[in-house]
């Protein structure tokens, strides 16, 4: 890493922290231990190359870790004590970003929502005790965007990029950014529907039931109010 030769602490900080794609590891990692996979799918876009780097870079710096899973035997990566005291630094950066910054499609990466979501804020409380297959179709993505495919359910929910072979229950066709925003709590499922910016078909019940397998940002408190649409 390059340093700044600057004593200051902000300087010193910046030579580990202002480096891309580090916070978002560490956002990551603040949720808990993470395996490489999904450290990745996390970060949609990250060469592995510069995933291995950076977290290599992280261990030197003593803020992450490398350990065996005891239930599965493989690997994952944890915050030491330095490391989870970065929440502070972290929660700023998202109050800030979420009450000044716009969502744009290009921030509205599809791979990243559904990944996020199933591995990060997927609600295993309001889950039905059955599999339940949904297709997601993407409108507004520059450059167009397979369908994914997403099964829910109870005890191991994943993200599918191929056709997974079961039925499907739902099909979901969205502006990413509506699914964005309303997962940053800046509007409410059923106006995006009246708006026609989310359109979903199926099982009727299953489609009232959809929107309560998310359990919402921690960043839902922190919009712009003139984003927030009652």
């Amino acid at each position: 890493m390059k340093t700044y030769n600057q004593y200051c602490p902000i300087a010193r900080s910046s030579e580990i922290l202002a480096q891309r794609w580090t916070p978002v590891i560490i956002r990551t990692l603040l949720n808990g231990p993470s395996t490489y996979t999904v450290l990745a799918d996390q970060a949609p876009g990250i060469p592995r190359s510069l995933l291995t780097s950076r977290l290599r870079e992280l261990q030197t710096s003593k803020l992450v870790t490398k350990a065996q899973d005891p239930a599965t035997k493989g690997k994952v990566y944890e915050l030491t004590e330095s490391g989870q005291d970065l929440a502070t630094v972290i929660n700023a950066m998202g109050q800030w970003g979420e009450r000044w910054l716009d969502v744009t499609p290009q921030h509205a990466d599809p791979v990243h929502f559904l990944n996020s979501w199933i591995n990060s804020y997927l609600n295993h409380d309001t889950l039905l005790d059955r599999r339940v297959t949904v297709r997601f179709e993407f409108t507004d993505q520059p450059v167009k965007v397979s369908p994914m495919w997403v099964i829910f359910e109870p005890h191991h929910s994943e993200v599918c990029r191929a056709y997974p072979g079961y039925e499907e229950d739902l099909i979901v066709t969205a502006e990413s950014v509506a699914l964005a925003e309303w997962h940053l709590g800046r509007i409410e499922w059923h106006h995006a529907v009246q708006d026609g910016r989310i359109n979903i078909s199926g099982i009727p019940q299953l489609a009232k039931a959809l929107p309560t397998w998310n359990q919402r940002s921690r960043w839902t408190a922190s919009a712009h109010p003139q984003t927030i649409r009652s």
